[in-house]
């Protein structure tokens, strides 16, 4: 499986501007890792959060704070990029800024009308929220 158009660019962008990365999925992790490696994008992330890491998964917001907790920052200084219903829900119990794309896995509902911080194309339009 390949990557998104403006995917690696948006990580990238992402990376030399310092912030920590990790990927919280509700995928098991027998298929995530493996997934993240053939994709080429898996050293990009410092963590990895499958939905089997945990008690609990997305909407859920317990992995999110246990990545706040492993880059020890707080939920409000926070982003999660996501493509669903379950990531926003999940951003906003945790109290983190959420940025949507408009592609990806949504369950398939549309999320182009949820109440959010902030909605991008892809992520190399990342550029425009991070400061």
């Amino acid at each position: 499986s390949l990557p998104f158009d403006g995917v690696l660019e948006g990580l990238e962008l992402v990376k030399t501007r310092g912030f920590k990365l990790a990927c919280v999925t509700n995928k098991p992790e027998k298929f995530t890792l493996p997934l993240l490696q053939q994709s080429g994008l898996a050293d990009y992330f410092e963590l990895v959060v499958s939905g089997d890491t945990l008690a609990k998964k997305k909407p859920d917001p317990i992995q999110l704070h246990h990545i706040c907790a492993q880059f020890d920052v707080m939920e409000v200084e926070a982003m999660l990029v996501g493509d669903s219903a379950t990531d926003i829900a999940a951003a906003q119990a945790a109290g983190c800024f959420v940025v949507t794309v408009p592609y990806g896995y949504n369950q398939g509902k549309p999320i182009d009308e949820s109440q959010v911080d902030a909605t991008i194309r892809d992520l190399s339009e990342l550029s425009s929220i991070l400061m």
